[in-house]
């Protein structure tokens, strides 16, 4: 009896080993083929709700428009996050060096992360990676068809960051005046 049982743990953990290391490969060959993703977002953070539309372009680039009274517009280009306030005028840089936006909006870093990552299957393909700075990202992917649906982190001011997408249009003619950084006054 437990030689059959042991047999048939072995023969279930090879298998879902190996599933899980297809669904990997699916991933990165999905991702691989896509230059750019336009998307509708639900960002919540710390219980607030926020809603727009965003076009990342691989890599490093985001330009998200949000649906909120201060017509907030956040773009990354590169090196520098901004977020600007347009119906104040303000604006606002920073450095994403140390970001964990590094490891999302570069295509490099994130197949990496992927790779590296531990494996969770729920309603979605969770993939949990914890940085050397112990700072986790947990990146959300539809399994069936392997399409990024979101992720999650913790930002520098310590806030839960929940970001779920819903993907419009990948590979589409992108202007790449979307992504120019405002000039500091």
């Amino acid at each position: 009896m437990f030689i059959r049982f042991f047999i048939f743990f072995f023969i279930t953990s090879i298998f879902t080993l190996n599933t899980n290391a297809d669904e990997r490969q699916l991933i990165v060959k999905q991702l691989i083929n896509i230059k750019n993703i336009t998307f509708d977002f639900e960002q919540i953070t710390n219980d607030k709700k926020e809603v727009g539309t965003c076009v990342l372009f691989f890599d490093n680039k985001l330009a998200c428009d949000y649906e909120d009274s201060f017509q907030k517009r956040i773009i990354i280009n590169g090196k520098t996050l901004v977020i600007q306030q347009r119906r104040y005028d303000k604006t606002y840089y920073y450095p994403i060096s140390n970001s964990p936006f590094n490891k999302i909006f570069n295509k490099d870093n994130l197949l990496d992360l992927i790779k590296n990552s531990d494996y969770q299957l729920n309603n979605q393909i969770e993939l949990t990676y914890v940085g050397e700075n112990k700072k986790k990202i947990i990146i959300f992917f539809e399994k069936n068809t392997y399409n990024l649906v979101g992720w999650q982190l913790i930002d520098k001011l310590q806030n839960i960051i929940n970001f779920s997408i819903k993907i419009k249009n990948i590979n589409s003619e992108i202007n790449p005046k979307i992504f120019l950084i405002p000039s500091i006054n």
